[in-house]
This record gives C-alpha cells, structure tokens and sequence, in this order.
C-alpha cells in the first residue's frame, strides 16, 4: 500500500512541475508544392518556400511571405502566368513587407519558364534564386491542379484590409507595369 501512495505521489509531482508544455498546434496547409518550391497559408498570410540555388549549400530553404490582402494571392497566380503568354523585357519587380521578389523568366530548351529571385530583407548583399519553373510546375504550386486554389480566401478572412498596406499584385518600378484590383 506505501508503495501504491507513493507512486502516485511521484507521478502528481512530476504532471505538476513538469517543463513540457503542450501548445497549440496552428495549422499551417500546403497549397502546392512542386520540387523544392512550395506555396503554404496560416491564416491569411501565404508563404513560398523554396531551395534557394544561389548558396554553396543546396540544403539551404528559403521564404518570403505576405498577407492576401485584395486577393494578392491571385494576382500574383495571374501576373506570374501573364508573363508566359508575353514574356517581358525585364524582370517584373515585386515590394514585399520585408523582402523584394523578382521574377525573371527566360527560355529552357524552347519552354518559358520563371524564377524567383529574392532580395533578402530588401539587401541587395543577400539574393536567393529559385529554381526555374514551368507553366505546370506554377499551376500545381498555386493548387490549381489539386483544386486547393478554393483555400485562398477561406479562414483568416477577418485581416483583410488591416495592417500590412504592400500589394504583390502589381510590380514596383522597373518592368511591365500592370494596374493591380482594388
């Protein structure tokens, strides 16, 4: 009987003055993903990670992130695939809260193709480089061959309009310039 009381009495001690908390768990919902490039969303904010082929370490995974404030999310998709239709001249420049996204396309084997290439933290020292993608390989990253496109307007709806004012829909100077959708 000691014994029985004084096991429950160790375990009652240790639940109590455990370290380990348990927390809640977002959900963080893979859009596409094709190779190493990815589209994510928590809540409202959307997410590209990709392996960035400018470092000496192939290991190293990069992102950049915004809020899908005006339907961003769609018009990054549009503005992306409006440039295999009629590739611009130039790379079309995008300002990000926090970094700055080109996209250069260029032609592989005969096929259009974009790339994305970050400017860290808007640091012109620091540049990452996605790997080229084709027209699929876009379609399936933004879900639109998974129908998971539908998930880019549900939940964090309620942010909308609120705090991050910057706009991916239409590119910054320098490029094809395009009027974004208000």
């Amino acid at each position: 009987m000691r014994k029985i009381i004084l096991l429950i009495t160790c375990m009652f001690g240790i639940s109590v003055f455990s370290q380990i908390k348990v927390l809640k768990n977002e959900s963080l919902v893979e859009i596409g993903k094709d190779n190493s490039v990815g589209l994510y969303k928590k809540e409202d904010k959307f997410t590209v990670n990709y392996q960035d082929l400018n470092t000496a370490n192939l290991n190293t995974i990069r992102s950049f992130s915004f809020q899908n404030i005006n339907g961003d999310v769609t018009g990054l998709f549009k503005l992306i695939m409006d440039g295999f239709i009629s590739a611009p001249g130039e790379n079309i420049i995008l300002e990000l809260p926090n970094d700055i996204i080109e996209l250069h396309y260029e032609k592989n084997y005969g096929q259009p193709t974009v790339q994305f290439i970050q400017v860290i933290n808007k640091n012109r020292k620091y540049i990452g480089k996605s790997q080229f993608l084709t027209q699929k390989q876009v379609e399936k990253i933004f879900g639109r061959t998974n129908g998971k496109y539908a998930m880019y307007d549900s939940l964090g709806s309620v942010t909308k309009g609120a705090g991050n004012s910057a706009s991916t829909a239409a590119p910054a100077t320098g490029g094809t310039k395009k009027k974004s959708k208000k």
